[in-house]
């Protein structure tokens, strides 16, 4: 087999494939063998009937066409490895010569990835919240700590937002009762909004033996009238807290001292908040090179990343037992409306690839045979095996699928690349070292940091 290619306008290349008539003659003998197993002639068993015998019955021409239609898409698909074409779209196919006999010549009309340049890809700014833990975010989480271990104790004031209100509830809608807002007994965290804001609202302030009768606006938006309620207020109770001392600490962790537990807590914190800015500074990064491309995207490559897209929430979907027909009722969307929904996300991660590949260009940055190991150790760990194992199972004999996974090598280490040179700075504009960001060996559950553009 012979290739070439020419490039054409509108990021277009011409792959032109030539096979000699002597290479096509097993492409045609695999033809013959399963026309044998579809045609039963007299005195063969089927798939049995040799190749001159079918050709002697139903003409040297029977199996030409089936043999074309495996062959070239197979021929295509090697001269595109060859000459490393980066397809975004089918091709479209023209066979030029040997459609009856003969050698084979074929073009191949197919669209491209475009090669574009970025700049200010090493200027760029995110802002994220400072990874150190605040006083009052360690003080709220102890509190949180110690209000599992609190006790209820009669409030000896009117009720105030924490309060555990017991209460009998009437609640009716244009003079009928409502079934489930009417309850005998009822324990309430005053200031958790869970039916009505006015049920807060008329809690607040109120003490054991208070009638409180008022209305409310009914949460159905559906709904024209008002809700009716007539609360009595049984008891209020307070949530007395432990203090926060060494014995607390034994008694509610592993550790042996306040000391310890708030160290723990403060190291909790840090390592969440180090995960959000991580984050956050992926989609600040993703959208900046995104806004650097001014180059048209192909609809080829926004229509890929839309796919993309719905495979993953199918995919999710599936993982929590969801039909993609229950969850598109539930948000209240036809099929259409999400692809349409998913197109400008996707444009915009199409922009971020191309701004990526750009910078991987221009700052000459490609995947060494380490870091396409460490991407192979990464898919092996994923579906629980081991790099030879993978290797032999799914990249054996593949030079398409390895090259998929040197690029994706490539592209990780240009992301780190473009975040190793991102300023950082906290919403006060105080700048933030990009080693404060990096994870520890606690961190271990933590993803790695990604550039993505935001999706919705």
């Amino acid at each position: 087999m012979r290739s070439t290619i020419e490039a054409l306008e509108g990021n277009r290349v011409k792959v032109s494939v030539d096979i000699e008539a002597e290479e096509f003659e097993e492409k045609l003998d695999e033809a013959f063998r399963k026309l044998a197993h579809q045609i039963r002639l007299p005195g063969f068993r089927p798939g049995k009937a040799p190749r001159r015998v079918l050709e002697a019955r139903l003409g040297p021409q029977a199996a030409r066409g089936e043999a074309l239609g495996d062959a070239v898409p197979e021929y295509y698909a090697q001269a595109v490895l060859d000459h490393d074409v980066d397809v975004i779209a089918p091709p479209e196919i023209d066979i030029t010569s040997g459609a009856e006999e003969g050698p084979i010549s074929f073009d191949a009309v197919v669209e491209v990835r475009p090669l574009i340049t970025v700049t200010g890809y090493d200027q760029i700014k995110a802002e994220v919240p400072s990874p150190e833990p605040t006083t009052e975010e360690i003080s709220q989480q102890v509190d949180q700590l110690r209000k599992q271990f609190g006790e209820l104790a009669p409030a000896a004031r009117p009720a105030i937002d924490g309060d555990n209100v017991t209460m009998d509830i009437y609640g009716s809608y244009n003079g009928e009762e409502v079934e489930g807002l009417t309850v005998d007994d009822y324990q309430y965290e005053v200031g958790q909004g869970a039916v009505v804001p006015e049920i807060d609202e008329q809690l607040q302030g109120s003490k054991a033996g208070d009638i409180l009768e008022f209305n409310a606006q009914h949460p159905d938006p559906d709904e024209d009238g008002l809700l009716r309620f007539r609360i009595l207020v049984k008891d209020v109770q307070e949530t007395v807290l432990p203090d926060f001392d060494d014995e607390f600490a034994r008694e509610a962790s592993e550790f042996d001292t306040v000391d310890e537990l708030r160290a723990d807590i403060s190291e909790n914190i840090a390592r969440a908040k180090r995960a959000s800015a991580l984050n956050s500074m992926g989609l600040q990064v993703g959208e900046q090179l995104a806004g650097l491309v001014s180059d048209d995207i192909p609809e080829a490559l926004v229509d890929a990343e839309v796919q993309h897209r719905l495979r993953t929430l199918q995919m999710r979907l599936g993982s929590q037992g969801i039909e993609m027909d229950a969850y598109l009722q539930a948000i209240g969307q036809t099929p259409d409306e999400l692809v349409e929904a998913l197109r400008e996300p996707a444009l915009q991660e199409a922009k971020t690839d191309l701004a990526l590949r750009a910078v991987a260009a221009a700052e000459s940055i490609a995947a060494t045979d380490e870091d396409v190991e460490f991407e192979l150790a990464m898919l092996a760990a994923q579906v629980g095996q081991t790099v030879d194992e993978l290797k032999s199972s799914v990249f054996a004999d593949d030079e398409s699928r390895l090259k998929g996974v040197r690029l994706d090598a490539q592209m990780r280490k240009t992301r780190e690349w473009v975040l190793e040179r991102v300023e950082i700075a906290d919403p006060d504009g105080n700048p933030i070292e990009r080693s404060s960001l990096d994870p520890d060996d606690n961190d271990n559950e933590l993803p790695p940091t990604t550039i993505e553009s935001q999706t919705t």
